[in-house]
């Protein structure tokens, strides 16, 4: 942790409302935040660089195809239509040529989802329990395949048909929502690790005791803290979405809202480093704290794993954490192509959990240590 020296020693024109004192505060936490590699790093590179694994690794938003070994000769499947054929090929990836012994080999080995003889009328599906999905997605597509060849073998016409479309476009890609949430985990991890081992540092080399003492007013110590902190945000902000857009990202709807919902979500972390700061004693006892709080938040959030996955218990805890809301408002607004309004309401509630924590955190504040 750098040190960082702040003139607190009363000059000629400066009043106590005045605006030297909150430049040089700003100055010195800015100045504080750059020298400290450890911050940076946590702050901007290690978000970033979640964004640009899943941005290139994952680079296919579509599920993946199950691929299904032909043993010997399947008419069913092999005399179906090129259209037919077409329709299954994107679901599934068939192979032809592969000896029964070897096709169960990899079948066990789950080098491929299942084997699929033909004997007679008879059609043999042999599957792995080690992927239900994949079994389950195998096995829906050869029962529609062969519900479709009984009912063309007895000339009736089928009595209804399903016409499928899509959200998305082709382009979408898996960076559309790595970044609102790799957003949203670096501005809880900027935010409250900066004010957490910041008031923790102060405290102990005595700054807070002569800040208090000078003739500057909390609220210059208060407003420049808060402006530097959103500064820092805006920074990473501009650096994830820049990154993204060249990995892929498309930014949909009103995605300008994400300016506000960044600065929102900024103080509600504050608010959680302030109570970090004020609880511990030391800054290896803060940063423990800070991480005890944001990183299971950002699981239990979407920030890491989409939340439409996750088990009913994690989606309902995600509804009533800040890094939730945070992470909602942003894909709504930057991804999904919803409007202005789809950020109001994840606004107001991290701004009412910054109020109310930040009062919970007053009362263990101290200037001193």
């Amino acid at each position: 942790m750098s040190k960082v020296t702040v003139d607190v020693q009363p000059r000629a024109g400066r009043t106590a409302f005045g605006s030297r004192s909150f430049r040089s505060l700003a100055i010195a936490m800015w100045k504080g935040f750059v020298r400290d590699r450890a911050s940076v790093f946590f702050t901007l590179f290690f978000p970033l660089f979640f964004i640009i694994i899943f941005g290139t690794v994952f680079t296919d938003s579509g599920a993946s195809k199950q691929t299904v070994a032909l043993v010997g000769n399947v008419p069913v499947v092999q005399q179906l239509p090129p259209d037919a054929r077409k329709a299954i090929g994107e679901t599934l990836e068939l192979k032809t040529g592969i000896p029964r012994e070897k096709a169960l080999k990899q079948l066990r080995k789950d080098d491929i989802s299942a084997v699929l003889e033909q004997h007679g009328n008879t059609l043999q599906l042999t599957v792995s329990n080690g992927d239900p999905v994949a079994s389950a997605t195998v096995q829906g597509v050869l029962r529609s395949v062969i519900d479709g060849t009984n009912i063309a073998v007895t000339g009736q016409p089928p009595r209804y048909t399903l016409s499928a479309s899509a959200v998305q476009d082709e382009s979408l890609k898996a960076i559309q929502y790595v970044t609102p949430g790799m957003i949203g985990y670096g501005i809880a991890v900027g935010a409250t690790f900066g004010a957490a081992t910041t008031l923790v540092e102060w405290r102990k080399r005595g700054v807070l005791r002569r800040l208090r003492l000078a003739p500057i007013p909390t609220s210059s110590v208060v407003t420049s803290r808060v402006a530097v902190s959103m500064a820092i945000a805006l920074v990473q902000l501009a650096i994830f979405i820049g990154v993204a857009i060249v990995l892929g990202l498309k930014l949909t709807g009103s995605w300008y809202m994400a300016i506000p919902l960044t600065l929102c979500g900024t103080l509600a972390f504050l608010s959680v480093g302030l109570l970090c700061g004020s609880i511990a004693k030391t800054s290896e006892a803060a940063v423990g704290l800070a991480n005890l709080i944001t990183l299971p938040m950002a699981f239990l959030s979407g920030a890491f794993i989409p939340v439409e996955e996750s088990p009913g218990w994690i989606q309902a805890i995600s509804k009533v954490l800040p890094m939730g809301w945070l992470v909602d408002g942003l894909k709504g607004t930057m991804v999904r192509g919803e409007g202005p309004v789809a950020a109001l309401l994840p606004m107001a509630l991290t701004l009412g959990f910054a109020a109310v924590l930040t009062l919970i955190a007053t009362r263990f504040f101290s200037w001193e240590d």
